[in-house]
């Protein structure tokens, strides 16, 4: 009896065991096959372009004068503001000038005195010459009369240049500013012995402001360009006009100043490879100094057709740009493509896409060559408005409750 128990229980347990094997050997249902992945995309745009070259540069004043002193003295007043704009023979320091005018009075003196006996002299001549006719006077004596009325208006003229130079000085000891511009500040204040002639001895500096030069240094693969674009008579040389250029400041945008480049240097730098280029520019603001940092654009070719896409659907692999194209199908093609420079905030597209082509825009990172797509035209998201607290609070809680 207890051998037929055992027996019923190993049977029992057989049964299980076959049970589970051949559960074990039904096939796992197939997964769910997913849709086309959605992305955003945006359409390659045909259209005239003009190639710029952008260049660093900084600002230089057209005119700058270091102020030194003309005539040796103390100086006695100072007639400017430190920084301010000044005119074109504006008065900036004053020399005492007590010494020079005391010089001057002496040269006037010394020059009357010149003409007092210059007149004599003509007196004598005419009285020895009338005599001379009259065979009164030898001709030695007249002879010593000539000599000595062209020994007195040598005299003259010589009282004359000492008046003349005793003037000068004395008008060096007012020291005006020789250009319309922003003077700097005082080097030397009143009280202070300056001596004139003193290589260190700088009053002061004035720079113009209207216009301005920028100075830019040329690549020479650029200036190689530039000279194969004007034998091909597409880009007209410096020499040959005026090259327009646009210019803006580290805190601006979309170069919004407009002047000419109208200097080339005649040689290249072989420690920097470069050429210096200048460009002239009108002033919109008075605080400009020279010195200033500033990014210049000129043509760097002439007007073409080419495709603009934005910079974001670019790809980069070891220095080769891409891009993924969806195609008639709706499937991605990885495009490798030439690119070059921006125009109107997109990037130009020398080789690779064609106008109308729609390129992925989204989910760059999970794009494959031959992935099933569903293309949805990307629209331009227009400026967020500012929210309040209360409407910042609202729209973060349900981003909240779906995280949880």
């Amino acid at each position: 009896m207890i051998a037929t128990f055992a027996h019923l229980r190993v049977a029992a347990f057989a049964s299980l065991v076959s049970l589970v094997l051949l559960a074990g050997c039904k096939k796992a249902p197939p997964p769910q096959q997913q849709g086309p992945l959605p992305v955003n995309v945006i359409t390659a745009v045909e259209k005239e372009v003009t190639e710029w070259d952008e260049f660093t540069g900084r600002i230089e004043a057209v005119e700058s004068v270091d102020i030194r002193p003309r005539v040796s003295g103390y100086i006695t007043e100072i007639h400017f503001k430190a920084g301010a704009m000044v005119n074109k023979g504006d008065l900036l320091f004053v020399i005492d000038p007590r010494p020079y005018q005391a010089d001057l009075d002496r040269a006037v003196a010394n020059q009357e005195q010149a003409e007092a006996q210059l007149k004599l002299a003509q007196i004598d001549y005419k009285r020895t010459e009338a005599l001379r006719q009259k065979s009164v006077v030898s001709p030695e004596e007249f002879d010593q009369k000539a000599a000595s009325l062209q020994q007195a208006e040598a005299s003259v003229r010589s009282a004359q240049a000492a008046r003349d130079s005793a003037a000068l000085n004395l008008d060096f000891t007012r020291i005006t500013s020789p250009l319309t511009g922003r003077v700097s500040n005082e080097r030397v204040t009143a009280g202070n012995l300056v001596t004139a002639g003193g290589a260190d001895t700088v009053l002061t500096t004035v720079v113009s402001v209207d216009p301005f030069y920028v100075y830019i240094d040329a690549d020479e693969n650029s200036l190689l360009k530039y000279l194969k674009l004007r034998e091909e008579g597409t880009r007209k040389s410096a020499v040959d006009g005026q090259i327009p250029a646009f210019i803006e400041l580290a805190n601006e945008t979309g170069f919004p100043h407009e002047g000419y480049i109208d200097f080339v240097d005649n040689r290249l730098d072989p420690n920097t490879g470069t050429q210096r280029a200048r460009g002239v520019f009108k002033t919109w603001n008075e605080r400009l100094a020279p010195g200033f940092f500033v990014r210049m654009r000129i043509p760097g070719g002439g007007k073409y057709q080419a495709v603009l896409i934005d910079d974001k659907v670019i790809s980069s692999q070891q220095g080769v740009k891409y891009v993924f194209v969806v195609k008639a199908d709706n499937t991605v093609e990885h495009r490798n493509i030439e690119t070059g420079p921006i125009f109107d905030g997109k990037r130009i597209v020398k080789s690779g896409l064609k106008d109308g082509e729609k390129v992925v825009s989204t989910r760059l990172q999970i794009v494959q060559p031959g992935m099933p797509v569903a293309p949805v035209p990307e629209k331009r998201a227009a400026p967020p408005a500012a929210k309040t607290d209360a409407e910042s609070t609202a729209s973060e809680a349900p981003k909240a409750e779906a995280a949880k």
